[in-house]
């Protein structure tokens, strides 16, 4: 049975679709935005000033932590017992300049059927702060972040259904949309629709191997580089 994902949605895939979740960095916003350097070197400076280290060593213990246990901050916690929200505000003290309001994707997430959220294992001011630069803000129900996750981030299995529990979802008729592989296992699992965001020129983009789509990935419905386009493409009309 081929399982390669999907690239143009067939809207008889999403008519039962009722909750609509999203990632928020590199998904809402595409990978070339780059907000993400902005953070990971606010969270190399805090590595290196809490553990005096030198700035490669730093990087190198991030790193490693991020791959490890799915956020920097989730090493930090677990090997250094860290204070989470000084390091969430260090983190995520960016410039948020390059995000521009997207009105074309405000209006393609007004007009899907039901419930919208953000899920993200960053933190609600971040969030915020990102969607509201976008112009998409208002176009959401609720955003679970990595503190209503209880600091444990995606792709771990209690935090979907933490994040289902709190707010009722039946996995069986959501949607989510993510840019990590890994983090869309457990919502196939569940039942829901997957779809994988990648970035435009997607072989000229500098990523490490567990963030790319590997032909073991059977667990992903589709994939896209344009999510207004992809969901205007879902409600045709």
């Amino acid at each position: 049975m081929d399982k390669t994902p999907k690239t143009s949605p067939d809207p008889a895939d999403f008519a039962h679709i009722r909750e609509w979740v999203f990632d928020l960095d590199n998904t809402l916003y595409p990978h070339h935005i780059n907000l993400f350097a902005q953070i990971d070197k606010n969270m190399t400076a805090y590595v290196q000033e809490l553990l005096q280290l030198e700035p490669e060593d730093a990087r190198a213990l991030q790193k490693r932590y991020y791959h490890e246990h799915g956020t920097t901050l989730q090493g930090l916690m677990l090997n250094h017992g860290i204070e989470p929200d000084s390091f969430l505000e260090r983190a995520h003290a960016i410039d948020y300049s390059a995000l521009l309001p997207h009105p074309e994707l405000g209006e393609a997430i007004k007009a899907l059927p039901g419930r919208k959220f953000i899920f993200t294992n960053g933190s609600v001011p971040h969030a915020e702060a990102a969607a509201r630069a976008l112009g998409i803000l208002d176009n959401f129900d609720d955003i679970f972040d990595i503190v209503a996750a209880g600091y444990v981030p995606k792709p771990a299995g209690a935090t979907y259904d933490k994040f289902a529990s709190l707010h009722r979802v039946d996995t069986r008729h959501a949607a989510m949309f993510e840019d990590l592989p890994r983090n869309l296992q457990v919502p196939k699992t569940l039942g829901m629709r997957t779809v994988l965001l990648v970035p435009r020129n997607l072989d000229t983009v500098l990523m490490e191997r567990w963030e790319k789509l590997t032909d073991e990935d059977d667990h992903i419905d589709y994939v896209t580089d344009d999510l207004a386009g992809f969901l205007s493409g879902i409600r045709p009309d």
